[in-house]
């Protein structure tokens, strides 16, 4: 190829959002114009949002078709239908990891690597941030250079990769947002992040105790969900994987569901089993959760506030692991808190500790539930209670998995 085609925004739009769909959703590809028009519309996975109307994706459908970019066909069931192929990734000679990272470049901008990695999961799936790299380091220079790196700006943690085909409206912003890798909570491996989250936690666990133990009643919106739960549980088995001082465990006991605690610090398994010692709790890991003992699956698998320590990228193998114990129709619930930030917190509750909170992507989350094979998935998100000293939004994730 001699030169690499120049693409406008709504063209780069569309070869975007059809080389996404190719991958994630191959039964519905290739793309009738209303399905094109929504893909490129949706409101996650995209920066910046658009609302291009009908008339201008056709008309840009078939300016791709006249440069050898897109193929239009016809369906070949039901109603003859035209449909939209990309050509994108043969006229460049992309192969997996290449596609991938191009996909969502298209799709979202200039992004750090840690970012890449997170957003590439249902396209392909990258051992590390290290093999994204190097990966961008080969489009980087390749006869015919598919990407560049960006100078690092103020407030970013890392330098962000751009693609090359065409102007990239970020680039324009005076004041870019601050790119946030949520990987760098495991840049030194995950077992010395659980070392310190164990260690934070069991330091802390009778203040926090002491502290969040009695917060229920002063939570209208968490006690309606869990009273949810209680009334789809019917009394059937149900677990909290990360348990923490065990007070939500026992909120669903005392409601009449037989309730299970587990947590990855004995002092807080410890803390819980001293303050509510008619329900059951016990050291474990959530990602290793096994089935009840008296059951063929949980009714319900709650994640309170348990992955908030985890790498963006850790998230669907953790969200795997809470749903392939779930019995059929079973509920995941999940809380975490929502935002595009790690703090890192050395003192807690009185106590030194070395500790990092992720703040993640309500999008994300959502396609992580739902990539995970649940259905009927909801997502609420709440505003700080400054009045309880909050400072981030919470977000809650509900998914069933089907019968």
């Amino acid at each position: 190829m001699s030169e690499l085609p120049v693409l406008e925004a709504a063209e780069q739009r569309i070869l975007g959002s059809l080389l996404e769909k190719q991958t994630t959703v191959p039964a519905s590809y290739p793309l009738t114009a209303n399905a094109l028009r929504t893909a490129c519309n949706q409101t996650n996975n995209r920066e910046p949002v658009v609302d291009l109307d009908q008339q201008t994706v056709e008309q840009t459908a078939r300016a791709l078709k006249e440069r050898g970019l897109l193929r239009i066909v016809w369906s070949d069931t039901g109603r003859r239908t035209l449909k939209y192929h990309q050509t994108l990734d043969e006229r460049l000679g992309l192969d997996p990891e290449q596609r991938a990272l191009l996909t969502v470049l298209l799709l979202r901008g200039p992004q750090a690597p840690g970012e890449l990695r997170t957003r590439t999961e249902r396209l392909h799936a990258f051992a590390d941030r290290g093999q994204v790299e190097a990966c961008l380091r080969r489009m980087a220079e390749a006869p015919q250079p598919l990407v560049r790196e960006l100078d690092r700006q103020p407030g970013q943690q890392d330098r962000r990769w751009v693609h090359l085909l065409g102007p990239v409206p970020q680039l324009a912003a005076s004041a870019p947002a601050p790119a946030v890798d949520r990987d760098a909570v495991i840049a030194g491996g995950a077992d010395v992040r659980d070392q310190q989250v164990r260690a934070s936690y069991d330091a802390v666990a009778t203040a926090y105790a002491e502290h969040l133990v009695d917060e229920l009643p002063g939570l209208p919106f968490e006690t309606w969900l869990l009273d949810r739960v209680l009334a789809h549980a019917a009394g059937r088995p149900v677990v909290e994987a990360g348990s923490g001082p065990g007070h939500v465990t026992a909120y669903l006991a005392e409601g009449g569901a037989d309730a299970t605690g587990i947590d990855l610090s004995p002092s807080m398994v410890t803390e819980a089993r001293r303050r509510f010692p008619g329900v059951g709790f016990e050291a474990g890991d959530l990602r290793r959760l096994s089935r009840p003992a008296a059951a063929s699956g949980w009714a319900a698998v709650l994640g309170w506030y348990s992955l908030i320590h985890l790498a963006a990228s850790e998230l669907p193998d953790a969200v795997a692991a809470l749903v392939r114990p779930l019995a059929a129709g079973g509920w995941l619930v999940l809380g975490l808190h929502a935002g595009a930030e790690v703090r890192h917190l050395a003192e807690w509750f009185g106590h030194e500790v070395d500790l990092d909170v992720v703040l993640h992507d309500p999008a994300f989350v959502v396609g992580v539930v739902e990539s995970a094979g649940l259905v009927d998935v909801e997502w609420y998100l709440r505003g700080p209670l400054t009045a309880r000293g909050e400072t981030t939004q919470r977000l809650y994730v509900l998914g069933r998995r089907p019968a």
